[in-house]
């Protein structure tokens, strides 16, 4: 069957989350001035990067709020378990305001989105919240591409969980045969895409050296991804789909 949707990732896939959050996070440091603290702005990224992975997967296994991982991420960077819910939630937003003024799209996704509108619908399934991601698309200029926007928070489950994708092609109505997903994650995105039924792309912008997990078509960038999507869902003959 041919594909006749895509679902998309957010944070490192349509949008540079990972060079927002490095430019960010040095601006903020440097304004509250504990830059010294963690040694070069590389090292508090990484620190930052760690501790995020930590109470992200806590939230992924339902054991924190959304809210609750983020003040969590705050107390353990600084070191300061005693934060109350208020302080926490104060310097994290200090920080949020430093990210956003360096949230940008990668130059290939605008020209895909263009290349795909005539011959396939969009949505977005995303491991963060709805509060979170839509104002981050509507900045971005992105928001109207996507029919649907499904998230983990609301949902209550996520990636790489089959249900998260299921639910979300359930919000398109289609079958998850008929939908590929393009996420940054191997085993979150691409592999979880694959085990729900999706056709799954990993969009490895890095170029890492990782194996990529069988059923899953590995990219570089999104410039190939129309001619991959015409085929059919396993990559093999054309499909007449437009």
């Amino acid at each position: 069957m041919p594909i006749r949707a895509v679902l998309w990732d957010i944070d490192d896939t349509l949008f540079d989350y990972t060079g927002a959050d490095r430019a960010g996070l040095a601006r903020h440091l440097e304004q509250e001035g504990i830059a010294e603290r963690y040694g070069s702005p590389a090292e508090a990224l990484a620190r930052w990067r760690r501790i995020t992975e930590v109470h992200w997967a806590r939230f992924g296994a339902g054991e924190v709020t959304f809210d609750g991982q983020r003040r969590d991420r705050v107390r353990d960077f600084l070191g300061a378990p005693r934060l109350t819910d208020e302080e926490a939630e104060v310097w994290f937003g200090r920080y949020v305001a430093h990210y956003r003024t360096a949230w940008v799209v990668f130059p290939d996704v605008v020209p895909v989105l263009d290349a795909l509108a005539a011959g396939y619908r969009h949505g977005v399934l995303s491991n963060s919240s709805v509060a979170n991601q839509d104002p981050k698309l509507r900045a971005l200029g992105l928001r109207e591409r996507f029919e649907v926007l499904v998230c983990a928070a609301e949902l209550g489950i996520s990636k790489p969980e089959a249900r998260a994708f299921l639910a979300a092609c359930e919000a398109l109505g289609l079958p998850p045969h008929e939908v590929a997903y393009v996420g940054d994650q191997p085993e979150i995105d691409a592999r979880g895409a694959r085990d729900a039924g999706l056709t799954a792309f990993w969009l490895d912008r890095e170029g890492g050296t990782g194996p990529t997990p069988s059923g899953v078509q590995r990219i570089a960038g999104l410039a190939r991804l129309p001619e991959l999507l015409a085929r059919d869902t396993r990559f093999g003959a054309r499909s007449g789909i437009r």
